[in-house]
């Protein structure tokens, strides 16, 4: 870390998330040093212009802050390939957003003196810069040792996010609710969807719209008397 506590940040994954992510940590005064290539270079450099395209240890090897944003199945590989080519560095934080990881998957990485962290902002990331603005009013799950925990919960504000302590313990229940709140959400309007096309609805997903907001609005109300206050919501 420099001494007015900017970071070098280097991001491996550069799908909806890791640009995004990275266009976050540079707002708030920090240098990104690199990107893997995606699927979709040009609208990385949308996200993040000028920011070099390198190759995962060409990342972490510029990198004070390596943040990890691949599909879930991919991560622990990542971590351990990096880590058998002796790629992590003392010191260095290495950060993935995964839910539905805790602390044990960056085990290969804080082997070699990196620093773990778990930051997942609760959001549905669309990977365009639109996303900054909505992690502004969003909450973040953060785990870290207690030793970087202050660090972790910086960067999460850093984000544009409110820091909510998840113990590594109580991670994998934490993802199986995020998984249950994005999926299982997306799989009933998907039906429901169908269901009105099938009466001859024309443009469903429009008709829908306003009753599905409000119905999710006031199960969350429902679920938690201080949603109204804290979310916005009438």
């Amino acid at each position: 870390m420099t001494r007015d506590g900017r970071l070098g940040v280097g991001i491996i994954g550069a799908g909806r998330v890791g640009p995004v992510i990275g266009a976050a940590l540079a707002g708030a005064g920090h240098a990104v040093t690199g990107i893997t290539h995606g699927s979709d270079d040009e609208r990385v450099e949308s996200v993040l212009p000028g920011v070099p395209f390198l190759d995962a240890p060409e990342v972490v090897r510029r990198s004070e802050l390596v943040v990890l944003a691949v599909p879930h199945d991919q991560l622990p590989g990542l971590v351990s390939g990096l880590a058998e080519v002796g790629a992590w560095q003392m010191g260095q934080i290495v950060m993935h957003v995964d839910p539905g990881y805790g602390l044990d998957v960056l085990t290969p990485a804080a082997g070699q003196g990196a620093l773990p962290v778990a930051v997942h902002p609760a959001i549905a990331f669309t990977g365009t810069s639109m996303d900054l603005r909505i992690l502004r009013d969003a909450y973040a799950a953060v785990t870290a040792p207690a030793v970087v925990l202050p660090i972790a919960q910086a960067l999460a504000v850093e984000l544009g996010c409110e820091p909510v302590v998840v113990a590594d313990a109580d991670r994998a229940a934490y993802g199986e609710a995020i998984a249950t709140a994005t999926q299982f959400s997306k799989s009933i309007v998907q039906q429901a969807v169908g269901g009105l096309r099938d009466a001859g609805i024309p443009s469903p997903g429009a008709y829908l719209s306003t009753l599905v907001h409000a119905t999710v609005d006031h199960a969350l109300r429902d679920a938690d008397p201080d949603t109204e206050t804290t979310l916005g919501l009438g």
